[in-house]
């Protein structure tokens, strides 16, 4: 931890550029020849593992047969990484070493977990690596169940742990060519890799605060509005999916009617963040495709495996208009008011990840002119909210078409703030303007 003290660099910017470094280092390792079945290229190794880091999914190469078990476990790791967080990694082993863990250390904890304050952020960390270690056991367990009797001991086991990881750090990426379509009727594998990708995504902070207080009364406003708001955006997708998709030969139509509904439920839990698939997406009706990117570009929770402006942000700015339409001051949520400068972040959040997948999708339109714009609109937004959807585009990619979506997923993974503040020179006003009104809309 010595070394954060050293280097003169914002919070943001360090965290920015280690989170960089990792994504290198395992493109380096996935280039390896003992880590691919057959060789592959610079560009399609920095790709996979900025997917993996990023807890994306979105893949170029096939992860189950282009890649060696050496490869796979090195996708497995990033994964685990990438989600839980390198600084989270770098406490849990300065905690072992019995090390000091430092203010700028902490603050750079605070920056990686989105908290609000300093305070608490360690044993955040701790119980961080406990809920995850034991839900990963857990939910291996279960997948076993299923996949030891299909595939054997060793090879069960290990798809078991892989997907038991990739489900909970929302990272969607699996070793079947059809992710789990072959399943989509299949209660065990949908219940299992649900709960641990909405688990996951629900935030550490929700699930640190329900082991703390073991009461909804007592739960804080940012945990209630996870709670209900996941309840409610999963219910209306669910529905959506269902009603659109019902009559669609290529993805629920020609399934039985308790098919349809699981492959609903599980479709419409996925989109927001994990993007594991168990239905063809590429052939969805242009209708679930656009409902999907909206679901993508909201996302997870904050302080989660997951991406999007996040479900919070989205609720906030959501609440914030109706008060505005009702005339009201002050806004309120859950008979709580809440202060305008979180309104403004939220905003600041949404508008720059709005300019980002706007200029993006212009960019990628450029590169890949013969894609249609929603597939493309479509992978844009999938990688921004590192959920790893695709409508079977990522493949076909060019090389600036793939360059993009690498940004893409990095920004969406770091978050658009972190990314602006790692840009921007911190500047105190000394000067304060008079007021002026201006006319808005």
């Amino acid at each position: 931890m010595s070394l954060a003290r050293s280097i003169k660099l914002t919070p943001p910017q360090l965290l920015t550029s280690i989170f960089g470094g990792g994504i290198i280092i395992g493109a380096l390792l996935l280039m390896l020849p003992f880590s691919t079945t057959e060789p592959i290229s610079w560009i399609d190794a920095l790709f996979t593992s900025t997917s993996a880091m990023t807890v994306t999914g979105l893949a170029v190469v096939d992860t189950g047969t282009r890649f060696t078990v050496f490869g796979q476990t090195i996708i497995m790791l990033l994964i685990q990484v990438g989600g839980l967080g390198i600084m989270s990694f770098a406490v849990l082993i300065f905690i072992m070493l019995g090390k000091k863990i430092g203010f700028k250390e902490r603050m750079m904890v605070q920056h990686a977990l989105n908290q609000t304050n300093i305070g608490g952020v360690i044993l955040l960390v701790k119980r961080l690596f406990i809920f995850s270690f034991v839900i990963e056991l857990i939910a291996l367990i279960f997948l076993a169940i299923r996949w030891v009797p299909e595939f054997g001991w060793e090879k069960g086991l290990f798809f078991s742990l892989f997907h038991s990881i990739s489900a909970f750090n929302n990272a969607g990426f699996g070793l079947l060519s059809d992710s789990l379509v072959q399943y989509a009727g299949d209660p065990l594998i949908n219940i299992t890799i649900s709960l641990l990708f909405i688990i996951g995504g629900i935030g550490f902070t929700v699930l640190a605060d329900l082991w703390e207080k073991k009461s909804y009364k007592k739960l804080s406003l940012h945990s209630k509005l996870m709670i209900i708001g996941t309840f409610i955006i999963n219910t209306v997708a669910m529905l959506f999916i269902f009603f659109l998709e019902y009559g669609n030969a290529k993805t629920l139509g020609s399934l039985s009617l308790g098919d349809k509904m699981w492959t609903s439920y599980f479709q419409a839990v996925s989109t927001r963040t994990a993007g594991f698939n168990s239905i063809d997406i590429a052939n969805l009706t242009d209708s679930t495709a656009f409902l999907m990117i909206i679901l993508m570009f909201i996302g997870a929770g904050s302080a989660s495996t997951g991406g999007g402006i996040k479900l919070t942000t989205f609720i906030v700015i959501t609440f914030a208009v109706l008060s505005f339409i009702r005339g009201r001051e002050d806004i309120v949520l859950l008979k709580r008011r809440l202060s305008t400068v979180y309104v403004v972040k939220a905003l600041a959040i949404s508008m720059i990840a709005i300019m980002f997948v706007f200029f993006a999708t212009f960019a990628i339109n450029i590169s890949e002119p013969n894609t249609p714009f929603l597939k493309l609109m479509f992978e844009v937004v999938s990688a921004f909210g590192t959920v790893g959807l695709s409508m079977g585009v990522t493949p076909e990619l060019s090389y600036v078409g793939r360059v993009i979506i690498i940004f893409i997923m990095f920004l969406g993974k770091i978050g658009p703030l972190t990314l602006a503040f790692s840009l921007a020179k911190p500047k105190r006003e000394k000067i304060r303007y008079p007021n002026e009104d201006v006319l808005i809309g």
